[in-house]
């Protein structure tokens, strides 16, 4: 399929081939018709985007700040390909668009093969031929329904959100600053629910649209006598609520809507403006009320809403995004508002580049730019070939697919895959086909998909990387080892022990069934590949030893999907197996016992939290993974006692020995906590038919470990393993 991309690095953009999304629970594919380019919000993308390095940085100063603390912490070369991997990737465009519904996943309800929708959000509605949208940011439409109209569905539930909350009623007066796409919805919606509407703006030519479609009065904000012509309007009273759907970077407007306001008013910021408003004399002594409007309205943001389906009761938030976007369809459907005149542009899909030179070149006058798509089309393959392979496959050619490939894999797993003659990239599938289309052109595989079967019934491919979200590793596990495929796994390996049942039973049946060191599945557990790890183990050998391994973890948000319980099953889970595989590679020996404490937490997080280990040769470890720490304090460190010896290791930087024959000392000029090491190990192990680098028994231990350490934080009890 065909999709508006541009890159971060240089604003450049291309109508590129990629492959289909992926159709996945709770989601609808949508052919799109039409989509509608936000001048305003748009413009400021590619604005951001066209800028040199500097501009972006001082655009951006809190990315730029991580980008300065991750150099201090990881050094040149990961910080450079984690900036890179930002600035080369191509990125979807557009956040508006209306389709036909062509493929519903399993959960969603209310949709069919077949029906017409509007559809919104950044990442879901993008200019495309095909995209995948969740069942909640999607609106059933009549069979009839213009989808040229329908295509402003995103814009029209912003502009009917920020009038919700400037909560005008009928004879009322309302006053728009900002008289563009939204602004112009803004003013059409609140005449038709019977207000008095007043428009300003600094362009002349909006002011004019606005005058002779959608407002009572329209002003230049530059017109003399201005706020005495609003006022004398409203009999004297000033406005009762002003909407800001401007962007801009000045305070003007709303100091000025502080200035036509009345008494005990209101003023709503929709557009991108600073607050820091004069307190005198307008907002202290007319008792102004700012009010702030969340885009489409309640269910922004909110992962449960948007992405898990899960709606709000009517009867306690009566308007959510879904419902504000059902209005606006409502109202255009019926010719209660008639937004025909919006539409000044109709581009085709392969010349949307030119609605951007003109949108930032400003070559002619323009409001409503819409982008028509060939929905004939008949070739809107899933798999897309990038640069096939024509060299020689030997008999031990390592054929690898990936199935994810964020920012992990693509920092860390791709550029440590050596291109030798045997290695070969044949697949990539991710949930966006833009993402698969920059991997497959980066590090140049031979094809992109959003089709599994494409990679698991693949015969040439024996090599998968899974790198997905953890709530699909144990499926994509499973799959590739019933397919007789080398597995590798990011951790975890899976999230409860029904799964790594499976696991267990699928593993062991696929070496029945091969008679060989196939399947060979390993978990990337890299730390014990640190080169600073494989010291520390060879000065202290295996056998009984006390482990102490503190890590100042930092708090993420509790609605990131790490911290959601069914998609990434929380840190102990997706991050605390790392440690645990740590002591028990140091001390050579499968844990047998834990007892774990958790800080409490009013969102069960449990990411703050004390674990004591047990193993089998009688060793004894602590890992402290701690949340609540200074971001100012290195991340991981590490204790090793045993014989009178002691090892410090300090984020895989340093290392260094105490006792014994005399002191020893290791330092690395930047962190190495073990990737390179890790992939290598594991390709060799394919290549030569040897066993994983880490055993299966360790691998199955160490994720049991981690749901006996949330078994004992609920019981408080001590549990074996």
């Amino acid at each position: 399929m065909l999709q508006l991309t541009q890159k971060l690095k240089d604003g450049s953009m291309e109508v590129k081939e990629v492959a289909h999304p992926i159709l996945e629970m709770g989601t609808v594919i949508v052919q799109n018709h039409f989509s509608v380019v936000s001048s305003g919000t748009e413009s400021s993308t590619i604005s951001a985007a066209r800028k040199g390095l500097i501009g972006k940085a001082k655009e951006r100063p809190q990315q730029a700040k991580q980008v300065l603390d991750m150099l201090l912490q990881q050094g040149p070369v990961q910080t450079y390909r984690t900036v890179m991997k930002k600035l080369d990737a191509w990125s979807p465009l557009g956040y508006s668009s209306a389709g036909e519904v062509i493929e519903v996943g399993s959960g969603v309800k209310g949709f069919a093969v077949g029906d017409r929708v509007a559809c919104a959000g950044s990442g879901f509605a993008n200019h495309a031929e095909i995209i995948s949208v969740p069942m909640n940011l999607c609106v059933k439409l009549p069979d009839n329904a213009d989808l040229r109209r329908a295509a402003y569905n995103t814009l029209g539930a912003i502009a009917l959100q920020g009038i919700r909350q400037a909560d005008l009623r009928i004879n009322e007066t309302g006053a728009v600053i900002g008289l563009g796409l939204i602004g112009q919805l803004t003013c059409l919606l609140l005449r038709a629910s019977g207000v008095r509407v007043v428009g300003i703006d600094i362009d002349p030519s909006a002011v004019s649209t606005a005058r002779r479609h959608c407002v009572d009065e329209a002003f230049l904000r530059t017109d003399s006598g201005i706020v005495d012509q609003i006022v004398a309007f409203t009999h004297g009273l000033g406005v009762d609520a002003t909407i800001i759907a401007a962007a801009t970077t000045s305070l003007d407007p709303v100091n000025f809507a502080g200035e036509i306001a009345r008494k005990k008013g209101r003023v709503v910021v929709v557009g991108n403006v600073p607050t820091g408003f004069a307190r005198e004399p307008h907002y202290y002594r007319k008792e102004l009320e700012l009010r702030m409007s969340c885009s489409y309205g309640p269910g922004r943001y909110d992962p449960d809403y948007e992405e898990k389906g899960i709606d709000y009761p009517a009867g306690y938030v009566r308007w959510t995004e879904g419902r504000n976007m059902e209005a606006f369809q409502d109202l255009v459907h019926s010719g209660k508002i008639n937004i025909d005149y919006l539409t000044t542009h109709i581009f085709k899909l392969e010349d949307a580049p030119k609605a951007y030179d003109l949108i930032f070149n400003k070559t002619e006058p323009h409001l409503g730019i819409l982008i028509e798509y060939d929905f004939s089309r008949d070739e809107l393959s899933k798999k897309i070939f990038v640069a096939p392979h024509t060299s020689h496959l030997t008999p031990n050619a390592i054929n690898i697919a990936f199935v994810g490939a964020g920012s992990y894999a693509q920092s860390h797993l791709l550029p440590n895959i050596r291109k030798d003659k045997d290695i070969l990239l044949r697949g990539v599938m991710t949930s966006s086909g833009t993402t698969s289309r920059t991997v497959a052109e980066k590090f140049r595989f031979e094809f992109c998909t959003s089709n599994g079967s494409d990679i698991l019934n693949n015969k040439d491919i024996n090599t998968v990387f899974i790198t997905t979200r953890h709530n699909t590793h144990a499926d994509y596990v499973i799959k590739a080892l019933q397919a007789g495929k080398n597995v590798y796994v990011e951790k975890p390996l899976c999230l409860n022990e029904t799964e790594l049942e499976e696991i267990f039973n699928t593993y062991n049946s696929s070496l029945n069934t091969h008679h060989s060191s196939l399947p060979l599945l390993m978990v990337g557990f890299n730390r014990r590949f640190s080169p600073l790890t494989v010291l520390l183990k060879e000065k202290f050998g295996s056998g009984a030893m006390s482990m102490i391994y503190r890590i100042n973890a930092g708090a993420i948000p509790a609605d990131s999907w790490i911290q959601d319980q069914e998609i990434g099953g929380g840190r102990i889970i997706g991050e605390v197996c790392h440690f645990i595989d740590f002591l028990t590679f140091i001390n050579g020996s499968l844990p047998d016992k834990v007892f774990a404490t958790a800080l409490p937490d009013p969102g069960s997080k449990e990411d703050t939290v004390n674990i004591s280990l047990s193993f089998k040769n009688g060793s004894i470890g602590t890992i402290s993974y701690f949340s609540n720490g200074s971001k100012s304090l290195f991340k991981e460190y590490v204790e090793v006692y045993k014989a009178g010896v002691t090892a410090i290791l300090k984020d895989f930087k340093e290392l260094g020995i105490y006792g014994g024959a005399r002191r020893f000392k290791k330092s690395l000029f930047s962190q190495d906590k073990g990737q390179r090491t890790m992939v290598k190990a594991f390709l060799d192990s394919v290549r030569n038919g040897k066993p994983s680098p880490i055993s299966f028994e360790e691998i199955h231990a160490v994720t049991l470990t981690t749901f006996k350490i949330i078994e004992s934080i609920r019981t408080r009890n001590g549990m074996a393993i």
